[in-house]
């Protein structure tokens, strides 16, 4: 099982940056996956998720009318595309099943390295 994001970056307020998270392993395309981001200090919060089709994602408010996702199955990889970052963006970006719903043999345990992503001001 592995699940690589990367794309993170140092960034200054109001640019952008494009995400991906490649999947192996694991039934990737039999799950609704999000992206997920932990700042220093707090705890890891969901900030988009996307179901299996990719017909479907929810935002976190905080990042909604900023940030996409999206998904190919073909290559088992999601993305994140953040627009008009902000400072309180800062965090370690990770992607995951959404354990908000139904899993299909996708570990519980499991958390790849991350990719930082770091938004001056």
């Amino acid at each position: 099982v592995q699940l690589q994001a990367s794309g993170g970056g140092l960034v200054q307020a109001g640019g952008s940056l494009r995400l991906s998270c490649a999947a192996s392993g694991i039934r990737f395309s039999d799950n609704d996956v999000a992206w997920y981001r932990q700042a220093p200090g707090k705890q890891r919060e969901v900030v988009a998720t996307i179901t299996t089709s990719g017909a479907s994602a929810s935002y976190a408010d905080s990042v909604k009318g900023r940030f996409t996702i999206s998904r190919d199955n073909a290559k088992n990889t999601v993305y994140l595309q953040m627009n008009s970052l902000k400072p309180e963006d800062t965090a370690v970006y990770y992607c995951n099943a959404d354990f908000s719903g139904e899993l299909r043999g996708w570990p519980l345990d499991y958390w790849g390295q991350g990719t930082q992503v770091t938004v001056s001001s």
